[in-house]
């Protein structure tokens, strides 16, 4: 069972109360809940207007943004075009995609790239190119074209760098590391209806206290859940924060049976998620088996160039069959001097590692990387909730429908970034939500002897999802899956509503959510479309127009304004 926040206490009247309750309180226009490419680029937008907030669970840099290797979309070649690149991403996202919101992002890409520029981010340029169009375009899965702009092979970490660093010295922007949300605050704390969001609950990791944020607007830009599988290639931060938050606020959510594995991580028992970018097949890598031989051509006739779930599941077929641990991904024709220029960051991490990619192919396996499904929103970021925004890995935007399209994902960040902040200023509220949330009750709560049974089903849930629901599904092992989760849930409920919080425990609590979210996605799906796919139903539903799945939380309060055909 999903169950609803903690209880808070009703605020009182004596001063000593009010005077804590002001230590633990902070007001701002904008809190954002996230710091990386979608927070920060959203909160740069804001600044000039308003007053932000942006929380970050960690270091303000230890989200996905910084490991993001491969690059961001956009039309920048005469022989190119946006429709191209929309007809790209429709494709690749099974027919599930929302065209609206393709083209929405598409045509918004090349000023979405000027910016970054405008910014100083060192976008690598083409020796050859000129003013109209500098930039080194490189080629990924599923896209027809060159279109990728990319920093060599660290294009998240130059965004990040670029944006935090902007960010960190905007006086209307304060930064809050080592905070962890836990939960929303709607007006139903003062006899509302839950339909507006006005702040958070988080806690302050360094001092071990509940810290209140009330705020006219709440952005969530928590970045996606592949933690919730036992092997991902992201941060541990990725726990569907933003998603369980906004569920358990009232919110919906969409497509969240669609999980995208990486095809080619690292694979080496001392590397952990080091992730081997989509642009080493672009660039002409060859995966192989250990023999050498080639085997994606018997998958797709695009062969390396497929999109990521048809490569993912042709990697894990292959190992299952042969029961091997690895396949290769092989780039050593393409000679030293380019394999360096390009991949620099992959060339140094994977010789400390003893692999010379110049002269040995690198060992992958698939692993968890991206949530293509999240919170439901508009094509302004807004969710069910007044107030309350999505962007980036966390949000339902339509834009990915069942597959990913390779480097749409920072294109996302950014120019839903611009979109919301705009609509954000242009709604700004003139009324007072600055009424003091209610203090956080820890009333009978005591700190845990007891850890054990937090690191156990933080092990036990990974592992299932990863078993049960993961690249390949049948129904009963969802099924199965199901069953487990149903149960941890409830431990961790109990064991949530009698000890102090703690990040392992809130991290847990969310995965657990997200978990029960996806199981209940991939059973309603009786399909096999882009990134689900079961042997029990293997070929596409072609009875009627492709259904996105809708799931709506049994506190559902929102406005209904986003329109669509819905399971519900």
């Amino acid at each position: 069972m999903l169950t609803p926040p903690r209880q808070i206490l009703p605020s009182g009247t004596a001063q000593k109360r009010w005077d804590k309750m002001a230590e633990n309180s902070f007001h701002y226009d904008v809190l954002i809940i996230g710091s990386g490419a979608a927070g920060l680029s959203t909160a740069l937008k804001l600044a000039p207007s308003l007053k932000v907030a942006v929380l970050s669970k960690g270091k303000i840099d230890d989200g996905s943004t910084n490991w993001a290797q491969g690059g961001i979309a956009a039309v920048l070649d005469a022989t190119d075009s946006i429709e191209n690149h929309v007809r790209d991403t429709l494709i690749a996202g099974a027919d599930l995609c929302k065209r609206e919101t393709v083209e929405f992002v598409a045509a918004n890409a090349p000023r979405a790239i000027a910016w970054l520029d405008e910014l100083g981010i060192q976008l690598t340029r083409d020796p050859q190119g000129d003013n109209s169009q500098p930039f080194h375009l490189t080629r990924e899965g599923g896209h027809s074209h060159r279109r990728i702009v990319h920093a060599a092979d660290a294009t998240g970490r130059a965004v990040q760098t670029t944006l935090q660093s902007e960010a960190v010295n905007h006086p209307n922007i304060k930064i809050f590391e080592n905070y962890l949300a836990i939960d929303l605050v709607t007006d139903r704390k003062f006899g509302g209806e839950g339909r507006r969001c006005i702040g958070a609950y988080a806690l302050d990791l360094d001092s071990g206290t509940v810290k209140s944020f009330n705020a006219r607007t709440v952005v969530l830009a928590t970045g996606g859940a592949s933690k919730v599988y036992r092997f991902t290639s992201n941060p541990d931060g990725s726990t569907g924060d933003g998603i369980a938050m906004a569920w358990r606020a009232g919110c919906r959510v969409m497509n969240m049976e669609f999980s995208q594995f990486h095809p080619t991580c690292l694979y080496h028992p001392q590397a952990k998620s080091f992730l081997i970018t989509e642009a080493v097949r672009g660039e002409g890598g060859k995966l192989l088996l250990a023999d050498g031989t080639r085997f994606m051509d018997r998958f797709d006739d695009r062969g390396e160039l497929a999109p990521r779930d048809i490569v993912a599941r042709a990697i894990d077929h292959e190992m299952k069959r042969l029961g091997a641990d690895c396949v290769y991904l092989d780039i050593t024709h393409k000679g030293p001097d380019f394999i360096k220029e390009h991949f620099p960051t992959i060339y140094e991490t994977c010789l400390g590692y003893g692999i010379d990619m110049t002269k040995q192919p690198i060992p992958v396996v698939p692993a968890a990387h991206y949530t293509c499904g999240g919170v439901l929103t508009d094509l302004r970021g807004r969710t069910d909730l007044t107030g309350l925004y999505a962007i980036g890995e966390c949000a339902g935007t339509g834009l990915h429908g069942a597959n990913r399209l390779a480097s749409n994902s920072l294109l996302e960040c950014l120019v839903f970034g611009e979109a919301a902040a705009k609509d954000i200023i242009e709604a700004f509220p003139v009324e007072d939500h600055f009424k003091p949330l209610p203090e956080w009750d820890e009333t009978g709560i005591t700190d845990s002897d007891e850890e054990v049974i937090v690191a156990h089903n933080w092990e036990q849930l990974r592992n299932v999802m990863w078993d049960f629901v993961g690249i390949v599904r049948t129904t009963k092992r969802v099924q199965r899956a199901q069953h487990r989760v149903d149960l941890l849930l409830s431990e961790i409920d109990e064991y949530y509503g009698n000890f102090r919080v703690t990040n392992d425990l809130l991290e847990l609590r969310n995965l657990s959510v997200v978990a029960k979210l996806i199981i209940q996605s991939a059973l309603w799906r009786r399909e096999s479309r882009g990134l689900h796919y079961t042997t029990d139903y293997p070929e596409l539903d072609e009875s009627g127009s492709p259904r996105q799945t809708i799931l709506v939380p049994e506190n559902f309060a929102g406005r209904w304004v986003i329109s669509g055909q819905w399971k519900t």
